[in-house]
């Protein structure tokens, strides 16, 4: 099972197969391995103080010496936001085409490390050689620029991997594929299609991209203030569209956010947004009449730091208030439901109107529904179907949709499962480690360690802290010293405190005693004021100090 054989096809989610980004595949043949994209995800409240949750991909690390290279779908952070941080280890060169290897070469610059890194850029439709394994970018529409799909060729099988994609007979940006080439692509035989399940629950196509201007200038128009317009920074089609807007409507362009002008950065030197007009800065844009700005701002998913958080909370350049505008360009992420809730009520509060795809078509997503999977099905004729990038209730839609429009068979797995795609496939054959790493600082962190369920014990129950002292003889005596964060006791702080002091000294009792028996002693009779009073078991952590 850890070093495919020659004439055998081996595949292996490390992420993205039973969630939401993340997203990690490996591919196994004639005893190497290639990996395809390398992303994040972004913590929720289970995770205290995290931002960025990386793939654990212990079980590629073990075997460093059969990874034969890295190639990248598209730029966007779920495919390849772990490579600044994970990219060095593996130590293998990196495929992208040049807008996504523009977006990673500024990544690993920003961590220093762009000279240990080998980016090798390939382009659409051009087969290159990455060990045992030739692959060709295959162009699709998505929400950024150069999606491509992977058709992955070895002596044991034919892969289509689709990657995040859609149909686009409009699309803003690029030259996808035509039916006529993906029918092309079909009929040399495709034995497993590994395709995008984000959208398997839609019966209806997700739209073109071109569509959304119409609806966007006519908000946008009837707006009496300053508007604001939060999409994925990474969406250079949509950046392009509200470029248009801006002009039609009479207003200046303003964009805030670092993400957003690293994207725009990136479009303009690889060919894109060629017509984008000029930006003016914030300070400017709060100098302009209310009616003639339109500015495009990150943090439509409810992040913290994002510029509409600060916006809203009032801590940004940025200000907003009765009758200006905020329209929501984007698909609200399942799970982002809380924090998008409060911006909009903080919003809603200041007398600001808002505008999300409810009231207005404002944005299209970037996943197929079930008409374009059925088109892709009737090109490409594949033999299997292997679900991915979605939860599970997804990969089991999707698989059902696949068989009800006769593929004949398909494979529902979940990270960790090694399966075999050829020959005799798709069957599991075993299980490889998997899991989570955080990003805590400038440190990587196992997800379910030591420190971050410490960290969630302390944001749960509160701290407190006792120093007690002993003598060279290892006799306690004084009065301890406790201090506490985070437990509940608030106006009643002084008796509290009088209690747990008392608990500790009579749990010290002067005595010459073993320092751990102390330390636990003293450790359980302050908890245990705690509860009583609070009905919380704090993390009571005990140092001895020798005087």
């Amino acid at each position: 099972m850890t070093t495919p054989k020659t004439n055998e096809l081996l595949f292996c989610a490390l992420g993205g197969s039973g969630e939401i980004g993340m997203n990690v595949i490996l591919y196994g043949h004639a005893g190497k391995w290639l990996m395809v994209d390398c992303g994040v995800t972004f913590a929720d409240a289970h995770y205290p103080g995290i931002d960025v949750i990386l793939p654990d991909l212990r079980f590629i690390e073990e075997r460093l010496s059969d990874l034969v290279g890295i190639v990248l779908t598209h730029g966007h952070e779920d495919h390849i936001g772990a490579l600044p941080y994970l990219a060095e280890d593996l130590g293998v060169p990196i495929y992208a085409t040049p807008f996504t290897a523009g977006l990673v070469r500024g990544k690993l610059e920003e961590e220093r490390i762009e000279d240990r890194v080998k980016i090798r850029m390939v382009h659409a439709r051009e087969p290159f050689n990455v060990g045992p394994f030739r692959v060709e970018m295959v162009p699709l529409s998505h929400s950024i620029p150069e999606a491509n799909a992977l058709l992955i060729e070895t002596k044991a099988g034919r892969v289509f991997h689709t990657g995040d994609w859609k149909l686009d007979a409009t699309p803003v940006i690029g030259k996808p594929s035509t039916p006529e080439e993906l029918t092309a692509i079909g009929k040399r035989g495709i034995d497993v299609l590994v395709c995008d399940s984000t959208n398997a629950f839609n019966t209806e196509p997700s739209g073109s991209e071109a569509s959304v201007r119409k609806g966007l200038a006519e908000s946008v128009a009837r707006a009496r203030g300053r508007v604001v317009v939060t999409t994925f920074a990474s969406n250079a089609a949509r950046l392009s569209t509200l470029g248009k807007v801006a002009q039609e409507t009479g207003r200046k362009l303003c964009v805030t956010g670092r993400s957003l002008d690293r994207i725009i950065r990136v479009a303009k030197a690889t060919g894109y947004l060629k017509d984008f007009p000029d930006t003016i800065d914030v300070d400017a844009a709060m100098r302009m009449p209310r009616n003639r700005v339109l500015i495009v701002a990150t943090g439509g998913q409810g992040e913290p730091r994002a510029a509409l958080a600060r916006i809203a909370d009032g801590s940004h350049q940025i200000s907003l208030d009765q009758g200006d505008m905020v329209i929501f360009s984007a698909r609200q992420i399942p799970g982002n439901e809380v924090a998008v809730g409060r911006i909009q009520n903080q919003l809603a509060a200041k007398g600001v109107e808002m505008v999300t795809e409810r009231q207005a078509h404002v944005h299209v997503s970037g996943h197929p529904g079930r008409p374009e999977l059925a088109k892709m099905y009737e090109w490409l004729r594949p033999k299997t179907l292997v679900p991915v990038h979605g939860e599970m209730r997804h990969l089991m839609e999707h698989a059902r949709f696949g068989l009800s429009q006769g593929i004949g068979a398909v494979h529902v797995q979940t990270n960790g499962d090694m399966v075999r795609l050829a020959p005799e496939g798709p069957k599991k054959i075993g299980d490889v480690p998997v899991g989570r790493l955080v990003l805590d600082g400038d440190v990587i962190l196992p997800a379910d360690g030591g420190t971050i369920n410490d960290r969630r014990r302390i944001a749960v129950n509160g701290t407190i802290s006792v120093g007690i002292a002993v003598d060279r003889n290892g006799r306690a005596g004084g009065i301890p010293d406790v201090r506490f964060q985070g437990i509940p006791v608030e106006e009643e702080r002084e008796p509290f405190m009088a209690e747990a002091v008392e608990a500790a000294t009579e749990a010290m009792e002067g005595r010459v005693r073993d320092r751990d028996r102390l330390r636990e002693d003293v450790r359980l009779a302050v908890r245990r004021v705690a509860t009583r009073w609070t009905g919380k078991k704090p993390v009571v952590d005990v140092v001895i100090v020798q005087v």
